[in-house]
């Protein structure tokens, strides 16, 4: 059997963010073949994942990528078992690859890549609890926003045509984080939720004893009020509640966005 040097291990170690002993092993394993150790060592971490994969992953992060010339940007959230872990680098810094891979992909939802898998399967290995790519996201347009709260729970894209500020575009990105938006105008708030909340407000209004005629317009007008508290363009805004969100955009139009939460 060649030798396993000192050296060998090593290189291994950095190519791979294992330990030591483990980088010897698949040396020894491999009959000191270092992509042979490689392969050994990739598919001792995919046993590790299916072995952790059943454990609630309640906690982790978003991660955003912007392209360098600011018209897209793709934004991630990779959960896993606690808080501590989110913390970590070899967690963060993956998280940052991975959305750096999703800016790779079309506009749209972001399904994993293999890439993506292999990234968050070699972090797993180094840490060792269960972890996920849980959704992903891209957006583009002439204009793109972004905003990560500061514990990175929460993330949030927005994607613009025309001109804003700077500032002004920071302060959008800001309120859909906290304001949570379901759609850019009232036609984008889904249809079955419309129906539910004017099922439930006919019933309320019958159940007082409202005539019909009545009935109706109070019907209309709670959900007219609930479109337009989930309607980005038509909510009030975060920065001043006398405006509406469409009020400060100026000549500007919202082409989409997205706001993730992890866990949510």
């Amino acid at each position: 059997m060649p030798e396993i040097t000192t050296a060998m291990v090593k290189a291994l170690r950095e190519q791979t963010g294992q330990g030591m002993m483990d980088c010897k092993k698949a040396l020894q394993e491999a009959g000191g073949d270092i992509e042979a150790a490689r392969d050994i060592l990739r598919k001792k971490g995919l046993v590790t994942a299916e072995t952790k994969a059943g454990r609630a992953t309640a906690e982790g992060l978003v991660a955003i990528r912007v392209s360098p010339d600011g018209t897209s940007a793709a934004m991630v959230e990779i959960q896993c078992e606690t808080d501590f872990c989110a913390r970590n680098d070899v967690f963060r810094q993956m998280a940052d690859d991975v959305a750096a891979m999703a800016l790779a992909c079309g506009d749209g939802p972001v399904e994993a890549t293999e890439a993506m898998k292999e990234a968050v399967v070699a972090a797993l290995s180094k840490i060792g609890e269960n972890m996920s790519y849980a959704r992903g996201v891209k957006i583009s347009a002439p204009r793109i926003g972004t905003y990560v709260h500061h514990n990175r729970k929460v993330g949030v894209v927005v994607g613009l045509a025309g001109e804003i500020s700077d500032e002004a575009l920071a302060d959008l990105c800001m309120h859909v984080a906290f304001a949570d938006p379901m759609g850019i105008t009232k036609d984008d708030v889904p249809a079955d939720l419309v129906e539910k909340e004017k099922k439930l407000a006919r019933e309320q209004a019958l159940e007082s004893g409202k005539p019909p005629q009545i009935v109706e317009k109070i019907v209309s007008g709670k959900v007219s009020k609930f479109l337009s508290s989930h309607a980005l363009i038509e909510q009030q805004f975060v920065r001043d509640d006398k405006k509406k969100v469409k009020n400060v955009l100026g000549g500007a139009t919202v082409q989409a966005f997205a706001r993730f939460a992890v866990g949510t």
